[in-house]
C-alpha cells in the first residue's frame, strides 16, 4: 500500500475508533449523555489525535501542509467572513423560516437562550457572538483532522475533495444523530438532512481553508457554525416554533446552499493559487524534519 493511502486508512480507523468508542462507553455506562463536555471532548479531538499521530509515527511527512500558521493579517478578510457568516447565515434561517410561515418572529426565545437577562442581555449578546473566536482552539480538534489533513489526501480536485471529506465527515457524527445528542423525530431523515448540512458545510470551510491558508479559519466558521447556527436555531425554532431539526436543517440549506453556489459558480474554489498539496501560506517543514510526503493529487483542478 502507498504511504498516502496508508495514511489515510490509519487517520480513518484512529479517528473513527476513538470518537466512536467514545459513544459506545458513554451508551454502556448508565447515566453518561452525549451531551456531557467530557465525552464531548475526546470525541471532538479524535480527528486531530489521528492526524497527528499518522503525520508523526505512520507515513513521517511532518506538518508542512497543516496550515497550522493564523497568519492573522494576511487572512483578515478571511476570518471576518468565518466569524459573520454564521451570523448571517441564522438570520437568514429565521427569516425564511417566518417567510414559510414555519415560524412567528418572537425573541424571547432567544432571549432566554443567552447566558444573562436585564442589563446583562448586552454583555451576554456580545459574549455570545465572541463564542466562535473564543472556541476556536476547541473545533481544531475536527479542523485539524478533516480539512488539515484529510481534505488534502483524498484528490481528484478542491471540489472532489471537499465533497468527499463531507460524506466522511457526516457519517462520522451518524451516532450522534442516534442518541440522546439530538432530537430528530425521525432519525433516519435526520440523518439525510444532517448529511446534506455537513456536505455543504464541508464546501464552504474547504474553500476558507485553502484561501486562507490557515487552518484556524476554518475553526473559526465551524465554531459558528455550532454556537451561532445551531446553538440559537434550536430554541427559536426547534423549540420555540416546535419545528423537528430535520425540518431547520432544510430551511438552513437554503443560505448555506446560497453560499456554495457563489463559491463555485464564481470559480473562487477552483482558482485557489496552489501550486501543489502546501496550499498558500503553507508551513514549511522544518530543515532537519521528515521529508514531507507529497499527494498525487494537488489540489487544484
Amino acid at each position: 500500500m502507498k504511504p498516502a493511502a496508508r495514511g489515510v486508512l490509519a487517520f480513518l480507523l484512529i479517528s473513527f475508533g476513538l470518537a466512536w468508542g467514545t459513544i459506545a462507553v458513554a451508551r454502556i455506562v448508565p447515566g453518561m449523555s452525549l451531551v456531557n463536555p467530557l465525552v464531548q471532548v475526546p470525541i471532538a479531538f479524535s480527528p486531530a489525535i489521528a492526524a497527528l499521530v499518522v503525520r508523526r509515527w505512520v507515513t513521517r511527512e511532518g506538518f508542512g501542509d497543516s496550515g497550522i500558521r493564523p497568519r492573522l493579517r494576511a487572512a483578515a478578510r478571511h476570518y471576518l467572513l468565518a466569524w459573520a457568516g454564521p451570523v448571517l447565515v441564522l438570520a437568514a434561517t429565521v427569516g425564511l423560516a417566518a417567510g414559510f410561515g414555519l415560524y412567528h418572529l418572537d425573541l424571547t426565545r432567544l432571549r432566554q437562550a443567552l447566558p444573562g437577562t436585564g442589563p446583562a442581555e448586552p454583555a451576554a449578546l456580545l459574549l455570545a457572538l465572541a463564542a466562535p473566536l473564543l472556541l476556536a482552539p476547541v473545533f481544531w480538534g475536527e479542523e485539524f483532522g478533516w480539512r488539515a489533513y484529510l481534505q488534502r489526501r483524498v484528490g481528484g480536485g478542491p471540489l472532489r475533495a471537499a465533497l468527499v471529506t463531507g460524506v466522511i465527515w457526516s457519517v462520522w457524527h451518524y451516532p450522534l444523530v442516534l442518541t440522546d445528542y439530538s432530537s430528530y423525530g425521525n432519525p433516519l431523515a435526520g440523518i439525510g438532512t444532517w448529511t446534506l448540512l455537513m456536505v455543504a458545510q464541508s464546501v464552504i470551510l474547504a474553500w476558507l481553508f485553502l484561501r486562507s491558508g490557515s487552518i484556524w479559519v476554518p475553526c473559526v466558521a465551524h465554531a459558528g457554525n455550532n454556537m451561532i447556527i445551531s446553538g440559537l436555531s434550536a430554541p427559536l425554532l426547534v423549540e420555540g416554533a416546535g419545528l423537528d431539526p430535520s425540518v431547520v436543517d432544510l430551511v438552513a440549506l437554503i443560505p448555506l446552499g446560497a453560499i456554495c453556489a457563489w463559491i463555485l459558480l464564481s470559480g473562487r474554489l477552483r482558482s485557489v493559487p496552489d501550486a501543489g498539496p502546501a496550499g498558500p501560506g503553507a508551513d514549511k517543514p522544518a530543515a532537519d524534519g521528515p521529508k514531507r510526503i507529497v499527494s498525487p493529487s494537488p489540489m487544484v483542478d
